[in-house]
This record gives C-alpha cells, structure tokens and sequence, in this order.
C-alpha cells in the first residue's frame, strides 16, 4: 500500500480509540519501523525487545516472507487473495506484490481492528481491493460475507493468508480459523502461514505482560504448525523460519524436509510456509 508521507498524522489518530492501549497491529507497526503507532504501543514493543531482542528482526523478515510467498502464488496464476488479519497498511502490501506478477488480482484485506479497518479503506484504490472488518474466530461469517463474495469466487482457487496471526489464539481457536478456511478451500488453492515458535527461556507470562491484556501470544512447536496444512503439499523449502524461506523460494512444490526434532529449549522464531491443495 502507499507509504504515508514523512510528518503526516497516521490516519489513526482521527479515529476514536483507547491510544492508552496497546494495539497489536501498532505494536507490529512500530517493529517494522513505521508511523502509526503511539506511546503505548512504544512501550509495549520496546518491552517485548528486552524479552525477545530479534523479535524487531522476526517481524520485518516476517513481511519479507509474506511479500515472497504471494509472489511464489501469483506466478502460478492465482488472481484471489483473502488476507486475514491484515492489519494496519504495510508496502508492500499482498495487492502490490500479486499485480507485480499478475495484473489485477484481487484482494480482501480483512481485520478486527476498525482503525486498521478505516485506514486501509482510505488508501485502497481502484478496482479488485477492499478492507472489512471481521473477527477470524468467525471464519463462516468472514466468507459469508456480500463484499468478499463480490471480489472472491471461493468455487476457484483462492490464496488465504494467516500470517503471523495464529499464535495470537488458543489451540482450539487457531484450528477452528484454519480447519474452516482449509475446508472450503478448492483443489489448486494456496495456504501461506506464519506462526511464533520456541522461546521457551522467555517466561509466557512477561510476554503477555508487553500486550497489557489487549491478546495473549502463543507460541507453537513446528509439529503441532505442520498439521494446519493437512490436506496440502508444502512448498519447498517447507517449514522453516521465516528468515530462511525467501531466499530459498523455489518454481514446484516440494515435500517439507526431514527436519531433527527440536531441542528442549528453542530461541524464539517464526516459521512460515506455504502450501498448495492437492486434488
């Protein structure tokens, strides 16, 4: 999406909200070194680098991942993309990177945070894009929804992404979110995940104390990240931390590799990949 210009208000701050508050999509703002974000969200970041000190590291080779999985999509040709919980608008963005390769392409962004919400509606432009608010834990309602069905025909393949999303839900939630998506996903459609692993010498209860109740994080081991592309060939590299994926992006789908089972005590990562339905 557009870059805002040096100086400019974000968008954000015109909107009602609690800026005393924390925000996830402001808190990974300020790690990708953008502008909207308050004192808050500053500090609660900044929190979160004295617990995980890569974790500003993590998050920009997060959208690096991002941005070279939709690519790696588009050049099979797939013209739709769902990205839930797409926060606030980052360049480059899922519609910039798709149309790069395939012109046209459509994007749902889709989020629960209104101020998220409002400000990629004010910078979207032209036809095949749009923003909605919508909750993941209500992935029907999500698909039910009249604006995507407009956009996206989930009767062809389709590109859903869950990026850096998951490991913000309990077990429970996180399979109910994929295992609805997955599901009406067609033969030939794209599942790009992201999800937080390991970490285990950062105590849980300090990390959720930098998001001051506003979520809860939970990281996952690669076993249990694996299932959520049951029913989905595993583009090579396969499952690997996110700093490793993009350079290694590859033209066919490949079996993950055999990976060594993790050590007991695992520095904090995020690993994503990319998977392809299979008939």
């Amino acid at each position: 999406m557009p870059e805002q210009a040096d100086g400019a208000e974000p968008l954000a701050a015109t909107q009602k909200f609690d800026t005393s508050k924390p925000n996830v999509a402001r808190i990974y703002d300020y790690l990708l070194g953008g502008m909207d974000h308050f004192a808050a969200d500053r500090q609660a970041a900044e929190q979160l680098i004295s617990l995980i000190p890569n974790v500003a590291t993590l998050a920009k080779a997060n959208r690096t991942f991002l941005a070279a999985a939709v690519r790696r999509v588009a050049r099979d040709g797939i013209r739709q993309y769902l990205d839930i919980g797409a926060g606030l608008p980052t360049s480059p963005s899922v519609h910039e990177c798709a149309r790069a390769v395939v012109p046209g392409a459509r994007v749902v962004y889709v989020d629960s945070d209104p101020v998220a919400v409002a400000q990629a509606q004010a910078l979207l432009t032209g036809d095949g894009l749009i923003a909605i608010e919508g909750d993941a834990r209500q992935p029907e309602a999500i698909m039910a929804d009249s604006r995507l069905g407009a956009l996206i025909n989930l009767t062809e393949p389709v590109c859903v992404l869950l990026v850096s999303l998951l490991h913000f839900f309990s077990a429970a939630e996180a399979d109910l979110i994929v295992g609805a998506f997955r599901q009406r996903m067609v033969p030939g459609s794209y599942l790009v995940i992201s999800q937080g692993s390991g970490g285990d010498d950062v105590p849980s209860e300090d990390v959720q104390s930098s998001y001051r109740g506003e979520a809860t994080l939970t990281g996952r081991p690669a076993a249990e990240i694996a299932a959520y592309f049951e029913g989905f060939e595993l583009l090579a590299p396969g499952l690997v931390p996110v700093t490793e994926w993009a350079p290694a992006e590859q033209s066919l789908p490949q079996p993950p590799p055999q990976r060594q089972p993790e050590p007991t005590s695992a520095p904090a990562t995020i690993l994503g990949g990319v998977g392809r339905k299979s008939a």
